[in-house]
This record gives structure tokens, C-alpha cells and sequence, in this order.
């Protein structure tokens, strides 16, 4: 694990609201804390192993707890199929608004670009606009604003063509 995967690992642990985690491989241990109150200080400790003659691996995957979703009908799986899924990199609270007095950052039929704000997500009193990597159009939103939502939880349909 290089240094630019350790740093990727800090920010994925600080924006996902996890207080502590700790990793342990064959060759290292690595453990990252981080304030309650939302603070950007983070402690990490790298402890390396022993090499003992182990085979090369591969980067290791930060594993996410799957989304606990409904089956779709069949012909909706089909129809949804074309469509591109924005889903939530983080866990926190969807708002749609950047303010309650402000208007929604997109509807159903809204054109958008890449780098467009589609939404909020307030995590530990932090809200993170959530921008878009593909262009189209907002076929279905798929969240209610000011509800909880889970890491990859699908919030956006978006149409590429």
C-alpha cells in the first residue's frame, strides 16, 4: 500500500463519519481516528510488519456494507438498464436544496453537465455537494429530500444520450 492509497483511505474514512478504524495486512497495520465533532484532524499510525517471503498483492479494497433495497419487477430492471445510477459516496442526511429558502439544485428533466451540483449530503454537521460525473438528463429521482442515505445508495437515474 503506497502513500497516495493511505491518504485516499484518510479521506474516505473522514467523510464517511467513522470515528476510528483500524486495518491489518499481512505486512502492516494501519489505524486512523478521527474527532467526533467533524473536525478535519485525523491521527494515523502505520505500523509495518516483517516481510516474510509473501507472495505480491493487490491494493486492498475498502469493503461497503451492501444497500438494503427491494427487488424491482423484471420490466423495470430492463427499462432502468439504459439509464446511468448516481449513487451516494458517503452516509449522511439528502437534502435536495442548498438552503431550505433556496430552489432545488435539479429535477426530473433537468439537463446536467459533469461537475454540476445535483444535491447535499450533510454529514456530522458537514454538507458535501454531491457533483456530477456524467452528463444527460435527471430521469428519476430516487431519494425524498432531508432523508438518510447510505453509502452507494442509488439517489439519481441520469439519461447519458
Amino acid at each position: 500500500m503506497d502513500i497516495r492509497e493511505i491518504q485516499n483511505l484518510i479521506k474516505f474514512v473522514a467523510k464517511s463519519g467513522a470515528t476510528e478504524v483500524k486495518l491489518e495486512m499481512d505486512d502492516f497495520k494501519i489505524t486512523i481516528k478521527t474527532t467526533a465533532e467533524g473536525t478535519e484532524s485525523t491521527t494515523t499510525y502505520v505500523q509495518q510488519m516483517p516481510m516474510q517471503a509473501a507472495p505480491q498483492m493487490a491494493a486492498p479494497q475498502v469493503a461497503a456494507a451492501p444497500a438494503v433495497t427491494d427487488a424491482p419487477a423484471a420490466p423495470a430492471a430492463d427499462d432502468n438498464a439504459k439509464y446511468i445510477t448516481v449513487k451516494s459516496p458517503i452516509i449522511g442526511t439528502f437534502y435536495r436544496k442548498p438552503a431550505p429558502d433556496k430552489p432545488m439544485f435539479v429535477e426530473v428533466g433537468s439537463t446536467i453537465g459533469k461537475g454540476d451540483v445535483l444535491c447535499v449530503i450533510e454529514a456530522m454537521k458537514l454538507f458535501n455537494e454531491i457533483e456530477s460525473e456524467v452528463s444527460g438528463k435527471i430521469v428519476k429521482i430516487l431519494v425524498d429530500d432531508s432523508s438518510p442515505v447510505e453509502f452507494d445508495q442509488p439517489l439519481f437515474l441520469v439519461d447519458p444520450s
